[in-house]
């Protein structure tokens, strides 16, 4: 009698938030996805509530690929430290902020793992007020992003977090082959954008050079969450 075929993972370009509040309901939700997800985002706002525990479940008994997004910005000591401890799990992706000498020092504390580090430009929920509220540089939003991501490279990232209004424009840097783009504010065709402002659909996003597109409360939210991720699959070219 032959063996039934296993089921193929799912399109890792797409890695699904799991933006819920705890580990209990992040592990449910993953149970209902099933096998059309095989990449989650395990952000901040769970930390407090499981989180880790939960990462280090979906990879080590899922077979679940995992970014943890927790931003760290701190001095170099202090985060090189953070990232040695996180790297312990064998998780795939962890954020942290693209100023140089953090992604620098976060580079050190992944040494010897597989942990990529990805660098944040610009929070895909801010735009050019909210940078000149935070008295950040003047100048246009997509020209700073690149910038941003320019020295982040050159400190050793692995790739970028990145709007994708601004993913085309990074893709064409030198300095950006062989690195992984990563776009948040992707909302499936007809979505509400929720409190995203540079948003651009799952297709858009891919075709202007993203590597991996991050969606959470299409999918999470969705009446039913599997169907919903396989729809935005579907609309991927």
């Amino acid at each position: 009698m032959s063996r039934p075929l296993a089921t193929p993972p799912a399109d890792d370009r797409l890695i699904v938030a799991l933006d819920v509040d705890n580990a209990l309901q992040g592990l449910a939700m993953a149970e209902r996805i099933g096998d059309a997800v095989s990449f989650y985002k395990i952000g901040l706002g769970m930390l407090t509530g499981g989180g880790l525990a939960l990462a280090n479940e979906l990879k080590q008994e899922h077979g679940k690929r995992i970014f943890l997004d927790m931003k760290f910005f701190d001095i170099g000591a202090t985060v090189e430290k953070a990232v040695r401890g996180i790297a312990a799990y064998d998780l795939d992706f962890l954020t942290v902020h693209g100023d140089p000498q953090v992604v620098a020092a976060a580079k050190q504390g992944a040494s010897g793992k597989d942990l990529k580090i990805l660098a944040v430009t610009i929070l895909t929920s801010n735009d050019r007020a909210d940078l000149d509220a935070n008295l950040i540089v003047p100048g246009d939003m997509a020209e700073i992003v690149t910038t941003r991501a320019t020295r982040a490279f050159e400190a050793g990232a692995d790739g970028v977090i990145a709007s994708p209004h601004e993913a085309a424009m990074i893709r064409a840097l030198p300095q950006s082959a062989g690195r992984l783009i990563v776009t948040p504010g992707v909302r499936p065709s007809g979505s509400d954008k929720g409190d995203q402002k540079r948003i651009a659909t799952p297709a858009a996003a891919i075709a202007a050079g993203a590597d991996h597109i991050v969606v959470g409360r299409p999918v999470w939210q969705a009446e039913d969450p599997a169907a919903a991720a396989r729809a935005i699959l579907s609309e991927l070219p």
